[in-house]
């Protein structure tokens, strides 16, 4: 276990790294079809068996508030890009699915964001460091109560 300087000194460094690099992944996102947030959404979803996701398990998933996530998916419902079904396992509940249509937009997207994240996370660091990156960040995640 640290000391509290220790680990309020990494955890610094971890958010000001993720800020300046959000800001330029947003900064450098194509916005021609689909915004920040809405890509965010579409991610989760194929990350989803079946590209499908109770709407009250999407917003555990995101970067946004709930009411936020509504509407997010309300527009992207309007644009064919994914639907809204009724949950056959609680009538209070709503399944969001990626349409193939919007499958195919997020592909496209997710080409040249891949690219922008490699130049800006893969170009500052080396493989080996890239995997202890991706194994503390899930030890990390993972170890936070009802998230990992």
């Amino acid at each position: 276990m640290s000391d509290q300087a220790t680990s309020v000194a990494a955890w610094e460094a971890l958010f000001r790294a993720q800020v300046a690099v959000m800001r330029q992944l947003g900064e450098d996102f194509p916005r021609e079809d689909i915004s920040f947030n809405e890509y965010d959404v579409m991610y989760t979803l194929t990350r989803a068996v079946n590209r499908s996701l109770r709407l009250r398990d999407l917003n555990r998933f995101v970067l946004l508030t709930q009411p936020s996530v509504s509407r997010l998916v309300d527009r992207l419902a309007a644009r064919g890009l994914v639907e809204k079904l009724p949950d056959p396992r609680d009538a209070r509940g709503t399944i969001i699915r990626l349409t193939d249509s919007g499958h195919a937009v997020f592909y496209r997207l997710a080409l040249v964001h891949g690219a922008s994240i490699d130049r800006l996370v893969g170009d500052a660091l080396d493989k080996e460091e890239l995997e202890q990156l991706t194994a503390l960040c899930n030890k990390l995640r993972e170890g936070i109560p009802g998230v990992g």
